[in-house]
């Protein structure tokens, strides 16, 4: 890259350190390299420094290995998301972008000396070994984390698909630390999935934002919509640790027909837009339910930013991450890059999240709940439950087939075939999404009157 001008490659708005770097949108804008003279004092004791290493340091160092290693700290030293990125980091960044790429599948970021899990990325060898956001990693195998930078502490996770690696891990709900095994893979991130989990209510899953979730996420909704007439839906953003910025503005643009999505302001205007929704609410109107938790960033919250001020989706679950900045991605000529902070983003309101995250309109805590016996309950046989009852004579058809399917059920079950998943069962998987679908049909049942 010549002195007099740069090109930004990409803004990020991902938590991109980690085994897995996640990239954001693509822009390209030349800028004049800043005409203020360099401290001439300051770079001679930069010099002094680095001759006094070379001489005195125990271990000879090569000039290429000191000079990096200054780029690394000068970047590292300005905030948690600013980096160098080596030919081999920069490629892993960039791939990452397709929603492919080699690792544990974990969104990290440094924290007090140690590496912090913002997230993990769902299906991927870090979330099947049952490691969660807030998780402190302190020893990676047999070496203790502490004094590494999260760049040494991202390539040793790193490695070939096959291979073993042990995570040794402190969680705050846990007396003792965790040990966990796990064995990197190729990280094939499906960022959208969905179903439906009643009649007439879609669940949307978005695990990160990739350049291709915008499609992806329409192709979804279709899907949905072909099952029959979508009432409502629940968007779920948890542990979504961010991605593409574009990506980020395509899936709020899904849901709203007009307004202010995001806008970003840096010191100059290359590092400064706005981001508008076209015509078109592919709900048509119908209940948005958003869910939302502390590992939910950057990207993620600017969709749950965008549709909470628009008051077109109410958020549901806890305070989100809390990361109000972008970063661009600088290219360097020796296939290297730099990837600083350029700009803020705000909402549609103009409030920025930076450290304080998105409070959701519906607060719940994480809870982990279990079935009551109906004995417990006061509840118990019913007259309908027993065999040979008579009939209710004001009974509709159908209603009598349903209970027809009822004692089938029942038989069926008696004969050792497996029950059907029955929705109530969420309060004890998922109690938040059991919440969210009841506030969604709440909402869908107002809305209809």
């Amino acid at each position: 890259m010549s002195s007099s001008t740069r090109v930004s490659l990409a803004l990020l708005a991902g938590v991109v350190f980690g085994v897995s770097a996640t990239l954001t949108h693509g822009v390209f804008a030349e800028k004049q390299a800043p005409a203020e003279a360099l401290p001439l004092k300051d770079l001679q004791t930069f010099v002094e420094i680095l001759n006094r290493v070379k001489s005195d340091y125990v271990e000879p160092v090569k000039d290429e290995t000191l000079l990096e290693n200054a780029v690394r700290g000068m970047l590292a030293g300005l905030d948690p998301h600013s980096s160098y990125l080596d030919k081999a980091e920069y490629k892993d960044l960039n791939a990452s972008t397709t929603g492919k790429f080699g690792g544990l599948g974990i969104e990290v970021q440094l924290s007090n000396g140690l590496v912090k899990v913002v997230s993990p990325i769902d299906d991927t060898p870090a979330a099947k070994a049952g490691v969660k956001a807030g998780d402190l990693i302190v020893k990676i195998d047999d070496t203790p984390v502490k004094g590494l930078t999260l760049q040494d502490a991202v390539t040793k996770m790193r490695g070939d698909p096959g291979t073993k690696i042990v995570l040794t891990l402190v969680r705050e709900s846990q007396p003792a630390p965790l040990v966990l095994e796990l064995k990197r893979d190729y990280i094939k991130v499906a960022s959208v999935r969905g179903r439906s989990i009643e009649p007439g209510f879609g669940y949307v899953r978005i695990s990160q934002f990739t350049a291709t979730t915008g499609k992806n996420l329409s192709e979804e909704l279709a899907k949905l919509k072909k099952e029959g007439e979508l009432k409502g839906l629940v968007l779920d953003l948890r542990n979504n640790p961010g991605g593409l910025l574009t990506a980020a503005v395509d899936v709020s643009d899904e849901f709203l027909n007009k307004g202010a999505i995001v806008s970003i302001k840096g010191r100059d205007a290359d590092s400064t837009r706005a981001f508008d929704a076209s015509v078109g609410d592919a709900l048509d109107g119908k209940p948005l339910v958003v869910l939302v938790n502390g590992g939910s960033a950057s990207a993620a919250e600017i969709v749950a930013g965008a549709l909470q001020d628009q008051k077109r989706g109410v958020l549901i679950g806890s305070k989100t991450f809390g990361k109000g900045s972008v970063q661009t991605i600088l290219p360097l000529n020796n296939d290297s890059a730099i990837k600083i902070t350029t700009a803020r983003y705000y909402t549609p309101s103009g409030r920025s999240i930076q450290a304080e995250g998105i409070v959701p309109d519906v607060t719940i805590q994480p809870l982990k709940i279990s079935k009551l016996d109906p004995s417990e309950l006061g509840e118990g046989v019913h007259e309908a439950d027993l065999k040979g009852r008579l009939d209710n004579p004001n009974a509709k058809a159908e209603d009598k087939a349903a209970e027809k399917a009822k004692d089938e059920k029942k038989d069926d079950k008696k004969d050792g075939k497996p029950e059907p998943i029955n929705v109530a069962d969420l309060a004890v998987n998922d109690y938040e999404l059991y919440e969210a679908l009841n506030l969604l049909k709440g909402m869908s049942i107002t809305q209809g009157r």
